[in-house]
């Protein structure tokens, strides 16, 4: 025994399994990012296409409640998006307005997401990490997750814990058999 009292991960990616691609969204949250200066929204996509998943959809939209809301029901609604990213407005500025945004749209929040974005931010930017007010969970049958708006935390968003998750050689389990094309397909 090596006296550690950490738990033993079986947490891997099994490379027999296959691989089933996702229908990613990416909506920046932003009063002054446009296509091209918006490093955060492009981080994602160029990572979610790696990674060998579709992007559905990517826009920008300002910080405003009624703006945010309507480009995640319209993407909500569209059966070709399985999945909706947002980068931006998950801080304590005043214009960070995305958790209002969303959280009342969500059916059901997945609480665990917060803390192991914060978890695996911590190792990245240290105590800085309590100034997201990360979130995720499903609006209808997509699921939303919600990530600040800085280049490093879309990193270590997607490469700490999104890569993993929306992976469906993901074991011991990933979120793609809950995807309601794949159910039954991906356990």
């Amino acid at each position: 025994m090596d006296g550690s009292m950490a738990p033993k991960t079986k947490a891997r990616i099994d490379p027999s399994l296959p691989f089933y691609p996702l229908n990613i969204a990416v909506l920046t949250i932003s009063d002054t990012r446009t296509l091209q200066t918006d490093t955060s929204g492009g981080l994602l996509a160029d990572r979610l296409a790696a990674a060998g998943h579709v992007l559905a959809g990517r826009s920008i939209v300002s910080d405003d409640v009624p703006a945010i809301q309507a480009q995640i029901r319209a993407w909500a609604a569209d059966p070709a998006v399985d999945v909706i990213v947002t980068t931006g407005g998950t801080g304590f500025a005043p214009r960070d307005v995305t958790p209002e945004a969303v959280r009342p749209l969500l059916r059901r929040e997945m609480d665990g997401f917060a803390v192991v974005f914060h978890q695996a931010s911590l190792g990245t930017v240290g105590v800085s990490t309590l100034q997201s007010r990360a979130l995720a969970g499903q609006v209808d049958e997509t699921f939303v997750f919600c990530v600040p708006g800085s280049t490093g935390a879309c990193r270590d968003a997607w490469d700490l814990v999104l890569a993993q998750e929306f992976d469906s050689r993901f074991k011991p389990c990933s979120l793609v058999g809950q995807i309601p094309r794949y159910r039954g397909v991906c356990a």
